[in-house]
Formats: C-alpha cells, structure tokens, sequence
C-alpha cells in the first residue's frame, strides 16, 4: 500500500526476517541445472521471449511433450481460439460475461481458457460468485 501511494512500482520483500534478499540459491541453482528460459506463447496475449521454462537436453528423456505429443496433432490453442477471449479477459480488456462461450461452451468442468481453469481465474470467480452472469452480447 505504502508503494502504492508513493506511485512506486517493484517487488519489495516483506519477509526479510526469514527470506534472504538473494532468495533461496540452493533451489535456483537446481532449477538452472534442470530447466533453460524458453520463447513461450501465451494464448490470447502473444509469444513473449524467455518468458517459459523448458527441460535442458540432459533431462528431454523426462519431457512429456516430446514423449507423447505427435507431429500431426492439432495444437491445443486452434479449438478454443476461434471463441474464447481468454487473452481479452486476462489483459483486462474485456470481462468474462463479454465472451460468447462463457457458461455455455465455457465452464470449469470444460475450461476454453486458462481464466476458467484455476478457481483463481476470472472466469471461474465470475462463474462460481456472480450471481446470475451470463454472456452479454
């Protein structure tokens, strides 16, 4: 609240008692070890450079993509794309009534888009706490 106020903007660490400035190395170096920082597309926003985490080559007999996705596999994101507004919703453009599959085609038991996945997501929130939301054209 406080930077808030000051019109500050950054991550300040409100646990400095218990959580060192540099964060756990342990755990980072781990991480480092095991993962590299990958181009990522997040669906309905666009591709955003080393914003993803992808196995290092010493660990791909561990990935699950490579293991099991085949090359003639339609991509996840062209179904739900051509309705879902997920990206409008997380950008805060538009709101989860404002999508024309929400609480039809769009549910939690079967999420279009990742704001109707998590219970946290806005969709999901609007679904389960809004009372009488539904899409409005």
């Amino acid at each position: 609240v406080r930077m808030l106020e000051s019109d500050v903007w950054g991550v300040e660490n409100e646990y400095a008692r218990v959580v060192q400035e540099a964060g756990n190395q342990a755990a980072q170096e781990m991480i480092a070890r095991v993962f590299q920082t990958v181009d990522r597309n997040w669906r309905g926003i666009a591709t955003i450079a080393e914003s993803g985490l992808a196995l290092q080559s010493a660990y791909e007999h561990f990935d699950a993509r490579l293991k099991f996705t085949k090359p003639e596999q339609p991509s996840l994101n062209n179904a739900a794309d051509s309705i879902c507004i997920s990206g409008e919703i997380l950008r805060g453009i538009k709101k989860p009534t404002a999508c024309p599959a929400f609480g039809n085609q769009c549910n939690p038991d079967r999420p279009l888009g990742a704001p109707m996945v998590s219970s946290e997501g806005a969709c999901a929130a609007y679904f389960r706490y809004h009372r009488g939301a539904t899409h409005v054209g």
